[in-house]
């Protein structure tokens, strides 16, 4: 087991970071992971298809971002809202938060906004003057490391084609490779998990078992758990799909641990293809998951991943290192950076299997 963070570091050229999508999303390369052997390919994000069997099914998380990123009228303070607590009453963050301590004033859309609170990880409890809309005019919170203001192209490619229910602070973003083209080719479902602020939190103890995960908010259809529970094999787009996923399987677990147990015969699909291990059905379902994946972690549900590349020290390369295996994650990484591949959100993705 690799508990220290500094297990989870590796060097990254600044150039390297993606701080604009390609012309085309279905353009970026992948980097193919091939777990039995221990092998990497690198291939174009178009031959995704190629490595689909009969009986797979691609799950994707169709959260939508909010335009939840704003700036005072003066410009000098930005301000992220996290969540509405009441009438005119919210949660945000504060940049830089030197000036906007316990009474402090700005105004956003000539409202003016005043500081309550500042509660104890720095988040502030901010009540405006009026109940406005303060998503009307705001823009994609696109993550800090991009060193820009968001505009209106970012409006577009921060969120996936198929985004639909709104809540995420952030995209999933090895969602914005598909185009609506390369969906109608396979088969898919889709699951909800709202990307919290959680995702922008660094993991700040040296032991990452000793680190908390914010609680988002997921929930299942009944469609998309009956195709979930019919699949031979689940390819989980993204790091938030897996979370859900894997969540959504300890929750049938530990409903079903009174019950007899079934055992049933193994499908002609599930034998053609060697299925290692006993598939946990879910159930439909909404709620919220604090969940923290981290090696070593016995995966229940996904039986491949893609991703995109993450930053170092992060929660969501512990993930992606628990799926993968750290040091062949790493050893990626590493090939990764020498044959300069574009990194995070608006960068390349890996496919792990």
């Amino acid at each position: 087991m690799s508990s220290r963070l500094s297990d989870y570091e590796y060097p990254l050229p600044e150039s390297l970071i993606a701080t604009r999508p390609l012309p085309r999303r279905d353009e970026s390369r992948m980097m193919v992971l091939h777990r039995d052997s221990q092998t990497i390919e690198h291939r174009q994000f178009g031959d995704l298809t190629a490595f689909l069997r009969p009986g797979d099914l691609v799950v994707l998380n169709n959260t939508r971002v909010l335009a939840a990123r704003r700036f005072s009228d003066d410009h000098k303070v930005e301000f992220l809202f996290l969540e509405k607590l009441g009438r005119a009453r919210w949660k945000c963050w504060v940049k830089p938060g030197r000036k906007m301590r316990v009474g402090s004033t700005a105004t956003i859309d000539n409202v003016q906004l005043r500081v309550e609170e500042i509660l104890s990880d720095g988040e502030r409890v901010v009540t405006l003057a009026e109940d406005i809309d303060v998503y009307a005019r705001g823009s994609m919170p696109i993550p800090p490391y991009i060193r820009r203001e968001s505009d209106v192209a970012d409006a577009e490619r921060y969120q996936t084609v198929f985004a639909q229910t709104p809540g995420a602070l952030a995209a999933p973003t090895a969602g914005l490779h598909f185009t609506s083209q390369l969906l109608n080719e396979i088969p898919h479902t889709f699951i909800t998990l709202h990307v919290g602020p959680g995702t922008f939190k660094p993991v700040d103890a040296e032991n990452i078992t000793d680190h908390h995960m914010h609680a988002e908010s997921f929930s299942i259809s009944d469609e998309g758990a009956k195709k979930i529970n019919e699949a031979s094999r689940i390819l989980a787009v993204g790091t938030t799909t897996v979370r859900a996923l894997e969540t959504a399987a300890q929750n049938s677990r530990m409903q079903n641990a009174f019950k007899i147990p079934r055992i049933e015969e193994p499908t002609r699909m599930q034998n053609a293809f060697k299925i290692s291990r006993p598939r946990t059905e879910v159930a439909a379902q909404a709620g919220e998951t604090s969940l923290f994946i981290y090696p070593p972690f016995e995966f229940q549900i996904v039986d491949g991943m893609l991703t995109n590349f993450h930053l170092p020290r992060s929660t969501l390369l512990m993930l992606v290192s628990a799926f993968g295996g750290r040091e062949f994650v790493l050893r990626a990484y590493a090939e990764a950076v020498r044959e300069r591949y574009r990194f995070y959100s608006y960068g390349d993705c890996m496919l792990i299997l």
